[in-house]
């Protein structure tokens, strides 16, 4: 953590955002400095630091290149908790969240998004041979199954859209937690995203991860995107970040920057950020 706070704070001098123009003029400022600030919550694989002290994860590799192209040469990782992302950025602590954050629709109030540069299902961890046959949120339910995500994590909110009592769910801090309650028999479940669960029970001899599958949202089946936000008056950037990134998705150089990371052709997704707003 004192190393998060170290790098976090390095070379701390703001770029100033107010602009006359319409669509802000943020791009402009950062090509000049030649420099971004990206905020960080310090999730594998999304946006982290490494143990060699190095900013990496599928958001910042990500922002790196894109920027490059912008012509902003080098990022700078601003280490926060996920749910200070959005209020930081919107009090100008950082010009970007490169988080790997799921757009929706309350979020969208607060920030713009980039279209997103992956989709993702969920996914379980469970005991090995899947015991009680959970494989998504309905089977938890039916099956009166002790029940397990992470803090702020999405999953809750469709567990409890599929009837869970909300007080029932134990909250951990991460994969890593969940997979070590189910290990230990503390509960019979984690959700997670299908990345996530499949990448750490890779080494578990006593878990597995289920087949991915969407969520139910209002009946229907639902597929999240993570992008990178944007204060609301810098459309101007958000929109020259989505030029680029077009360019990656339809070059096939997204994947090959993301695959380190877990990601796989099927998180490859042709979302928007509009889509994902609702409408």
């Amino acid at each position: 953590m004192a190393a998060l706070g170290a790098l976090g704070a390095a070379g701390c001098s703001r770029v100033a955002t107010a602009s006359t123009e319409d669509g802000g003029d943020l791009l402009d400022r950062l090509k000049a400095a030649g420099v971004v600030r990206l905020g960080i919550a310090g999730e594998i694989p999304f946006g982290y630091i490494d143990r060699n002290g190095d900013l990496t994860g599928e958001a910042p590799e990500l922002a790196k290149v894109i920027f490059k192209r912008l012509g902003v040469d080098k990022v700078q990782p601003v280490p926060t908790e996920f749910g200070s992302l959005i209020p930081g950025l919107n009090s100008q602590q950082f010009d970007v969240v490169a988080a790997g954050m799921y757009v929706n629709p309350e979020r969208c109030e607060q920030v713009i998004f980039s279209d997103p540069d992956y989709q993702m299902l969920d996914s379980f961890i469970v005991r090995k041979g899947n015991p009680k046959g959970l494989h998504d949120y309905k089977d938890v339910v039916e099956k009166k199954a002790k029940f397990a995500t992470g803090t702020g994590y999405a999953e809750i909110q469709y567990a409890v859209e599929a009837g869970y009592k909300e007080s029932d769910i134990l909250i951990v801090p991460d994969q890593v937690a969940g997979l070590n309650a189910v290990e230990a028999g503390r509960v019979d479940v984690f959700a997670g995203t299908a990345l996530t669960t499949r990448e750490v029970v890779k080494k578990s001899a006593k878990a597995e991860s289920t087949k991915a599958f969407a969520p139910l949202v209002e009946g229907k089946p639902h597929v999240d995107g993570g992008a990178f936000a944007f204060r609301p008056t810098e459309t101007k950037l958000r929109d020259a970040f989505n030029v680029e990134l077009a360019k990656l998705k339809k070059s096939g150089e997204l994947l090959r920057i993301l695959k380190p990371f877990g990601f796989t052709e099927n998180e490859m997704t042709d979302l928007t950020a509009k889509e994902l707003c609702g409408g």
